[in-house]
């Protein structure tokens, strides 16, 4: 079965409301050794500026392209996840240790993501406007 409507797949795919990062998520597993949820993300919304202090993996599922800004230590630079590998997008994408990370979608994208060890809600830290202060355009992803 295809679901092209995000309302549909969030139902089929229980997801919830994601209040401090923005979009919507469930947790897919999770054991001692990593963790994988499904995210959904929906314009107008984003995933706000945050880190974890340890990697994460996206995998692109469905829905339009996913573009992610990341900000570390070379710098500013983004990674737009789909399945248009001819046009640059890519269908995953490792987010380094420590790598602030935001991202938004022009419709609606469906990804899962791996962390490695399993996301603790201590692993995650959120971004201040001192963030994006020499990048005023990149202030709109800061979290409410």
């Amino acid at each position: 079965m295809t679901v092209t409507d995000p309302r549909a797949l969030a139902t089929a795919l229980d997801l919830r409301p994601l209040p401090t990062e923005g979009g919507l998520w469930s947790r897919s597993y999770a054991d001692d050794t990593f963790s994988a949820i499904y995210y959904l993300l929906e314009s107008p919304a984003f995933s706000a500026w945050h880190r974890l202090d340890r990697p994460e993996l996206y995998v692109h599922h469905a829905g339009a392209p996913l573009t992610t800004h990341l900000i570390g230590p070379s710098g500013y630079r983004s990674v737009t996840l789909g399945s248009d590998v001819a046009a640059g997008e890519r269908p995953q994408l490792l987010v380094p240790a420590g790598t602030w990370q935001a991202s938004e979608t022009p419709s609606w994208s469906l990804v899962g993501t791996v962390v490695v060890p399993p996301y603790t809600d201590d692993s995650v830290e959120f971004a201040t406007a001192s963030l994006v202060a020499d990048r005023p355009e990149l202030a709109r992803l800061l979290p409410p």
